[in-house]
């Protein structure tokens, strides 16, 4: 009963494995000494390549995803908001509201304030 799942396993892993082989022997090798030094844009880099960013930025992004995707699932039941009726419609809803409470909490613990106030205490993130 599970054989076709198996089968379609094992090709898969056939698959990763003889693409990693060939591109292990098909490869280019570079064993110049230019191709180990750093190149951005054409510009050699200067000063140190450790510099460290806020966490802001991190967390900034990570929202962006967290809210995009999101924003993938309600574009999709848009597209079949005829077919889902009112049970489709409700849970749109609630959807919905789960993601602006989860933003106003983000917002209310101070996780999308760029500039941390010197008299708030953070107990999140």
């Amino acid at each position: 009963m599970y054989w076709p799942l198996v089968l379609y396993f094992f090709l898969v892993l056939a698959l990763v494995i003889a693409m990693l082989v060939i591109s292990f022997f098909l490869g280019e090798r570079h064993r110049e000494r230019v191709t180990s030094e750093p190149y951005e844009s054409g510009i050699k880099p200067t000063g140190s390549t450790g510099v460290c960013l806020s966490i802001k930025f991190y967390l900034i992004a990570l929202f962006f995803v967290i809210f995009d995707v999101e924003s993938i699932f309600i574009f999709a039941w848009a597209i079949a908001f005829r077919q889902l009726g009112w049970a489709g419609y409700i849970e749109i809803i609630i959807f919905i509201s789960v993601i602006v409470l989860t933003l106003v909490y983000l917002w209310r613990m101070g996780a999308l304030d760029w500039v941390r106030p010197k008299n708030k205490k953070y107990s999140g993130y």
